[in-house]
């Protein structure tokens, strides 16, 4: 039995930033996230509504960052960002290959917290915790992904699950492995790795190159 079993499940806000501080955000994550995690990124049973995904990906970019994945069904709802509110200004990018996506990081500590395309905006939200600048329930200008998000190619986020703030009740990465809740996906084998109807993702363990 596991401890999504006998919790029930609930969308509550966590607080994340970068090492030295200057990064911070806010994000919703539903914990305990639902077993067994389905490998399809849409909900059939919500209107084909995007799932959230917690995962660990092999390929190059993703284990030498130092990235777990977290994708949410609705980023410009589930991602608020406090500081910094022009991240694509102020933050460091890194981009490869067809450069669509930007690794953004902290210039002065390093730290990964986000990757992003797409559009963002600078808004009014009511703050669900309290910060060393608002209390909880209070309004606070913050940066998010534009609404009307539609996640077409053109429109990215992962949080680094890395950088969510530790000691927060039901966040335990460790717990979350070993429940067999992240996934693991395999991009470093290619495209023609896998035959025909076998998946590239799975829960038990790294695929080859990979990392638990």
């Amino acid at each position: 039995m596991t401890d999504s079993d006998t919790t029930p499940q609930r969308r509550r806000p966590y607080t994340g930033s970068c090492h030295c501080g200057f990064v911070k955000y806010i994000i919703y994550l539903t914990v305990p996230p639902s077993p067994p995690p389905p490998s399809s990124r849409r909900d059939p049973n919500n209107n084909g509504r995007l799932r959230q995904h917690v995962y660990r990906c092999n390929c190059t970019t993703c284990h030498k960052l130092g990235l777990l994945h977290i994708r949410l069904p609705s980023p410009p709802d589930d991602f608020l960002l406090l500081s910094p509110l022009d991240p694509l200004r102020e933050l460091g990018d890194y981009q490869c290959f067809q450069k669509k996506l930007h690794f953004l990081f902290c210039r002065t500590c390093g730290a990964r917290c986000f990757t992003f395309a797409g559009e963002g905006e600078v808004v009014e939200r009511e703050v669900p915790l309290s910060t060393d600048d608002a209390r909880d329930g209070e309004k606070k200008t913050v940066w998010c992904p534009k609404q009307g998000w539609v996640e077409d190619g053109t429109r990215y986020l992962s949080v680094n699950g890395y950088t969510v703030d530790a000691g927060q009740e039901g966040l335990d990465w460790r717990v979350w492995t070993e429940n067999k809740w992240v996934m693991y996906m395999d991009w470093l084998s290619g495209e023609d790795a896998h035959p025909v109807g076998e998946d590239r993702r799975r829960y038990d363990r790294p695929f080859p190159g990979g990392a638990y």
